[in-house]
């Protein structure tokens, strides 16, 4: 488990990150994290005293890595940009998501949909599982899950369902 204190960093225009809150990992810290490691991977510990699980490094190039502070996690912490924090952080080995059963019964439907799923990389898999979990109402889950049948029976990843849905 590493230690460190970092102050909650802002990019103010970062193309999609525009407007993120965000810790900084060096790169030594994140080798000592998963060492070697150049792309994305869960930890968990805490963050000043709020336990943290599943949450995701994301790679910034020259081995260095940032973990998103979503607004949810902010107003736990009472911290915004340009405050300190102390982490103490570890690699989540055992961070899964689950497969929502509805979702999993009408990929089963067809060989090739339930297969298409699991050849998606899992990071894809997530994306559309998230996805699907965060509908607030029982149709928009319907129309997610039918939106994701159609992409798996298409062999499509999560970014090209979604810029196809746009159209």
């Amino acid at each position: 488990m590493i230690h460190i204190k970092a102050e909650i960093e802002r990019f103010e225009t970062m193309g999609e990150k525009t407007g993120w809150s965000y810790v900084f990992i060096p790169e030594a810290l994140a080798n000592e994290i998963k060492p070697g490691c150049k792309k994305s991977f869960r930890v968990k510990g805490r963050i000043d005293q709020l336990e943290v699980s599943g949450m995701a490094t994301m790679p910034m190039g020259e081995g260095d890595f940032i973990i998103a502070l979503k607004g949810e996690i902010r107003k736990k912490l009472r911290k915004e940009a340009g405050a300190n924090v102390e982490l103490y952080l570890e690699e989540d080995k055992g961070f899964k998501i689950e497969m929502p059963e509805d979702l999993e019964i009408c990929l089963s439907e067809e060989e090739h949909l339930i297969q298409n799923f699991l050849k998606q990389p899992k990071s894809h898999q997530n994306y559309y599982i998230n996805w699907i979990n965060q509908a607030k109402t029982e149709s928009t889950r319907t129309k997610r899950i039918v939106m994701t049948v159609k992409a798996m029976d298409k062999g499509q990843d999560f970014g090209t369902m979604i810029r196809e849905s746009k159209l």
